[in-house]
C-alpha cells in the first residue's frame, strides 16, 4: 500500500522523442513510451532498469531539463516546463555525471551555492555529514568518483529541498561512501522529503526505494515495493529456495529430481529448487554420503535482480512473438 503523503511528481503517459538517428532517413527514436509513476513525499521511490531503459530520460524530463513529447507532469502540482525560480528552489538534482566545475574546490562552491537561497542547509554541517573535509584541498577534477557523489550530493541538498532527484547515485562509489550516502537518504526520507532515484543495481533499490518502478525499453513492466515484488515472485516460483556452499571443488551430488547443483565458482556451489524441508534433508544426506563438511552455507530467497531477469525473459519472448509487453501492478490497486 501506497503513503497516505501527498504526492511531489506525478507522470502521467509521458512519451519522449530524440533524434533523428541518421541525418538520412531523420527518424525520431521514442526513448520513453507513455510511462506512468507518482511518488510520494516521505518516500524513496525508484526507477529501476538496465543502461538505455529511459530512467534518466524520464527524470531529466520531470525535472524540466527535457521537454517532453507527449504527457503530462506536475511536480510539487507544477509544469515544470514551466517552472520559474520558486519552483526550482524546492527541487534538488544530483545529475549522474555530477556537473560540478572541474577546477572548484569543494568548500568554496557549496558556499557559492548557498548564497543562492534565502535559507540554506549550513554548509559546515553537509561537509561533515558527508565527510567532504578529508578532499577539500582537492579540485573536481582531481576527485574520486565516490567523492564527487558526495559532493554533487551536497550542492543538491544545500537548498534544503521537498524532492531530491538522484540519477545513479552510487555510481563509482567506494563502499565508505556509499554507506555515508545511503544513511543520509534514509535519514531525509524519514523526516519526510520525497526522494526519487533512478538505478541499475538491484541491492541499491532493494536496500534504499519503498516503491520500485522497473523500467524497460521506455515502459514501466512491474511495480510494487520490494516485498510485494519479491513475494509475487516466490509465489510464482512455489517460494523456491536457493542454498549456496564453499566446499572443495569438483564435487557431484545425487539430489532429488527438481534441484540443480551448480558450481559457481572453483569451490562455490549452488542448489536451485529448494521448496521443502525433505529437500534440505537430501542436501544433507547428500553431503554425508560424500563426506562433505561445507566450510560455509547460506539460504536466500528472491532478489529484486531474480525479478528483474524474469521480467527481461518474458520481455524477450514478448518481442519474438511481436506482442506488447505487459504491466505487472503489485500493489494490490493501492495507489
Amino acid at each position: 500500500m501506497r503513503s497516505a503523503a501527498p504526492p511531489v511528481l506525478v507522470i502521467d503517459s509521458l512519451v519522449k522523442d530524440v533524434g533523428p538517428v541518421t541525418a538520412l532517413d531523420g527518424r525520431m527514436m521514442r526513448v520513453v513510451a507513455g510511462l506512468s509513476l507518482t511518488a510520494h513525499a516521505g518516500e524513496v521511490t525508484a526507477l529501476l532498469g538496465v543502461n538505455g531503459a529511459g530512467k534518466t530520460t524520464t527524470l531529466e524530463c520531470a525535472q524540466g531539463l527535457q521537454r517532453r513529447t507527449e504527457g503530462s507532469i506536475e511536480l510539487l502540482g507544477q509544469d515544470p516546463d514551466a517552472a520559474g525560480p520558486e519552483l526550482r528552489a524546492r527541487v534538488g538534482v544530483m545529475l549522474q555525471d555530477g556537473g560540478l566545475p572541474p577546477s572548484a574546490h569543494p568548500i568554496p562552491l557549496l558556499q557559492h551555492v548557498a548564497r543562492m537561497y534565502e535559507d540554506p542547509w549550513p554548509v559546515e554541517d553537509l561537509v561533515e555529514r558527508l565527510s567532504i573535509a578529508e578532499f577539500a584541498r582537492t579540485s573536481v577534477r582531481r576527485l574520486s568518483g565516490g567523492q564527487k557523489q558526495r559532493l554533487a550530493l551536497a550542492a543538491a541538498l544545500i537548498g534544503r529541498p521537498e524532492v531530491l532527484f538522484l540519477d545513479e547515485p552510487s555510481a563509482g562509489m567506494d563502499p565508505q561512501s556509499r554507506q555515508l550516502v545511503f544513511s543520509l537518504i534514509q535519514e531525509l526520507r524519514d523526516s519526510g522529503m520525497g526522494i526519487v532515484l533512478t538505478t541499475h543495481l538491484m541491492d541499491d533499490a532493494e536496500r534504499l526505494a519503498d516503491y520500485v518502478y522497473i523500467v524497460d525499453a521506455g515502459r514501466i513492466v512491474a511495480e510494487g515495493t520490494v516485498a510485494s515484488l519479491l513475494a509475487h515472485r516466490d509465489d510464482a516460483a512455489s517460494e523456491s529456495r536457493t542454498l549456496a556452499f564453499d566446499a572443495d571443488p569438483g564435487l557431484t551430488l545425487t539430489l532429488p529430481e527438481g534441484l540443480g547443483l551448480e558450481e559457481t565458482r572453483p569451490g562455490s556451489y549452488a542448489v536451485e529448487g529448494i521448496s521443502t524441508p525433505a529437500h534440505l534433508r537430501a542436501i544433507a544426506t547428500a553431503w554425508e554420503d560424500s563426506g562433505i563438511f561445507p566450510r560455509s552455507l547460506s539460504m536466500s530467497s528472491s532478489t529484486l535482480e531474480d525479478v528483474f531477469l524474469d521480467i527481461a525473459a518474458r520481455g524477450a519472448d514478448q518481442a519474438e512473438d511481436g506482442s506488447s509487453p505487459r504491466q505487472h501492478s503489485l500493489n494490490g490497486g493501492q495507489e
